[in-house]
């Protein structure tokens, strides 16, 4: 038999959502009623079909079963850490990026007062947590020394932890991970798929710390030379399965981890856009979803000849649009901005 996926889809939002589900005519994805869905896209490697929720019933029993364990991992609660309500959709994870050469804002806030000041402003916005990063992973770059980017950070770290700033640390060095956790950090980022440090499962298991799976294809010195995939939505999946599987047989317990697809990160533009556009395939994995869409070259990509150095335009609709499929966690630059047009479309559609 093949191997199945289920997707959620046909999202309806705000109060027309909440009536559908009383009516019990869509699910509520998350136990959420103010976001559900009355379809499914049932995946293979070869096929794809889509059906109402009522239809479900018709199907085999063997693919009825596989269905039924997917829709209960896409119906089940997430219980709120790290400073995110999983109540609400989405959280937001600003980005401080301390680097001189990060892709869209290097050099810009790493100073300890610009650092400090913007941090504090992206929390006034409505930042829940905010991303301190000091090594640029954009497509080209090359690995730095751990004492350069300790140094990049630290001060500013501790400043902002003194400040009852809730901070997520971006890294890949297990070393880094330990120096944050033990000064207060509450996530752990690290872009490589916890792959680029083999000490890196050792300090999430030793410190219980909650984190972040995200895919990349490659090294950033690589990763943007022509990846290829069999089928890039299937093959993240099967790549966050199989990274599950290894940190339980390592003895991580907890259910404090999200999923990150890794937008831009050895993947081209068809493969962004199929990741972008079937996002809601990962919520039957059962965790919350992260979607790094801020600023991305997709939105140049798309925009043509209308792109610009903020692309909050691009960024803005595509929140929007991950918003509408239930992803719980947007990573941003511009939060305040975001912030103002995800307040507008939710007060149009509970108008």
């Amino acid at each position: 038999m093949p191997r199945y996926y289920t997707r959620a889809c046909n999202f309806y939002y705000g109060n027309r959502s909440v009536q559908l589900v009383n009516k019990k005519k869509t699910l509520p994805l998350c136990q959420k009623k103010e976001i559900s869905f009355d379809q499914i896209e049932i995946l293979t490697r070869k096929s794809k079909r889509r059906i109402f929720i009522n239809q479900i019933k018709n199907l085999s029993k063997p693919i009825r079963k596989r269905i039924s364990l997917d829709l209960k991992k896409i119906k089940s609660k997430k219980k709120n850490f790290s400073n995110f309500n999983f109540k609400k959709t989405p959280n937001l994870l600003g980005i401080l990026n301390l680097t001189p050469d990060s892709f869209s804002d290097g050099g810009k806030y790493n100073s300890k007062k610009k650092g400090v000041h913007h941090a504090v402003n992206l929390i006034k916005s409505g930042a829940d947590l905010i991303d301190v990063g000091g090594e640029s992973t954009r497509p080209g770059s090359k690995a730095i020394s751990e004492s350069l980017e300790w140094k990049r950070i630290s001060k500013i770290l501790k400043l902002l932890i003194k400040k009852k700033i809730p901070l997520s640390l971006d890294t890949r060095k297990s070393n880094i991970m330990e120096k944050g956790i033990n000064h207060g950090v509450y996530l752990i980022n690290d872009v490589s798929g916890l792959d680029f440090d083999v000490n890196t499962i050792s300090i999430l298991k030793k410190y219980n710390v909650p984190f972040v799976i995200q895919h990349t294809k490659g090294l950033p010195e690589n990763m943007q030379k022509k990846p290829s995939y069999k089928n890039a939505l299937l093959d993240i999946y099967d790549f966050f399965e199989d990274k599950i599987k290894f940190v339980r047989s390592k003895g991580i317990k907890h259910n404090n981890i999200i999923l990150d697809p890794g937008i831009g990160f050895g993947k081209n533009l068809k493969h962004n856009m199929s990741l972008i556009h079937n996002i809601s395939v990962f919520h039957s994995l059962g965790f919350p979803i992260l979607v790094g869409n801020s600023r991305k070259k997709f939105i140049k990509d798309l925009s043509e000849k209308n792109d610009s150095k903020s692309r909050i335009g691009g960024t803005i609709s595509s929140s929007i649009y991950l918003m509408m499929q239930g992803v719980q966690i947007l990573r941003i630059h511009d939060v305040n901005e975001v912030i103002q047009g995800i307040k507008i479309f939710k007060k149009i559609v509970n108008n």
